[in-house]
């Protein structure tokens, strides 16, 4: 099987909210011109294309399909989708190119959470019998996790506030006077609501020197899910995400990127994944400067292989997840291919 990497990424900007319609086509069309700028392709040079999106948060029926207009009817495609973050769609991808099916793929992932209310679509996941008619939004979940860990003494309220400080590249000063927002979860702990898309090309090692100065070999990926029963595990861990990266081969790295929507799952995931001091921690700012819903998390993986781009780091971690508190995680391991 063949070696797959990384060759270009391009996301749309982070914001409140977009105009437009909620198929995600005013936020893709542009992103997609900018990864054949850096790559030199073309539409009819993919070999396959897959997304991410949700249909139920874009409030129409097949929206991927409506956003395949991004693309265009000519040439043909071969085109799939998955109903959760891009980074699973990347997962897909990955597939088809390491089976040697296809030598190039595009993976795209958008969301408008703008466009409805995005607390209550995600109370929906949840268990239809127990949890669901009691309406906790993720917020609330998110809280309770974090009560959690303080009450076992895994983390204090300063701990999440040197995340959230550091992620925003902001003063520490003065976060821990802020008003909480679901106790102990202030503002600046939570992923703001963002409207926003990324896209990834994937090619084959071979082919992947021929598009970029330096590729990211994708050298592990793996993704892995928890219960999704609240009541059954520890919130205070996350073993799917310490399953998947030990399988990715998560040591070693120099950077990583965590799809973390509040402040103490980073915490959670550096324990997870065995992260030490030495390891660079979401110098893009991670997701609470920008969650995109269905795209934050294809995201982390295009921000991670872009410190390879730019030969800032030689092996690097990006991670995403999905479901309430941490639920289901994707780890992928990437190297810089000279």
């Amino acid at each position: 099987m063949q070696d797959v990497a990384v060759v270009a990424f391009a996301q749309a900007p982070h914001v409140r909210r977009t105009e437009g319609t909620t198929n995600g086509v005013e936020m893709l069309v542009p992103i997609f011109a900018d990864v054949f700028g850096q790559t030199g392709l073309t539409k009819k040079d993919i070999g396959f294309w897959c997304s991410g999106s949700s249909d139920y948060l874009a409030g129409r029926a097949f929206s991927f399909i409506s956003a395949i207009d991004a693309i265009g009817a000519f040439p043909p495609i071969h085109e799939s989708h998955v109903e959760m973050d891009a980074a699973w769609a990347l997962y897909e991808a990955w597939l088809k190119v390491r089976m040697g099916e296809v030598d190039t793929a595009l993976v795209y992932g958008f969301g408008k959470s703008s466009a409805g209310e995005l607390r209550r679509v995600l109370s929906l996941q949840l268990d239809p019998y127990t949890v669901a008619p009691l309406w906790p939004d993720s917020i609330s979940i998110a809280g309770i996790q974090a009560r959690m860990g303080l009450d076992a003494g895994l983390w204090s309220e300063k701990d999440l506030a040197e995340v959230a400080a550091r992620s925003r590249g902001v003063d520490m000063a003065g976060l821990l006077d802020a008003p909480y927002v679901a106790d102990p979860l202030r503002a600046h702990d939570i992923a703001p609501i963002t409207d926003g898309a990324s896209v990834v090309i994937l090619a084959s090692a071979e082919r992947a020197k021929d598009l970029a100065e330096r590729p990211a070999v994708i050298t592990g990926i793996e993704h892995r899910v928890d219960t999704p029963v609240l009541g059954a595990r520890d919130l205070t861990r996350a073993p799917s995400a310490e399953a998947a990266g030990r399988a990715a081969g998560a040591d070693g790295v120099e950077v990583a990127e965590l799809h973390a929507p509040f402040s103490h799952q980073e915490l959670i995931l550096r324990s997870a994944l065995g992260l030490d001091e030495r390891v660079r921690i979401n110098p893009s700012g991670g997701a609470l400067t920008g969650n995109p819903m269905f795209a934050a998390g294809l995201s982390r993986i295009g921000e991670a292989a872009k410190e390879i781009f730019a030969g800032r780091a030689n092996r690097v971690l990006a991670h995403a997840t999905s479901g309430p508190a941490l639920q289901q995680n994707l780890v992928a391991v990437m190297e810089g291919l000279d």
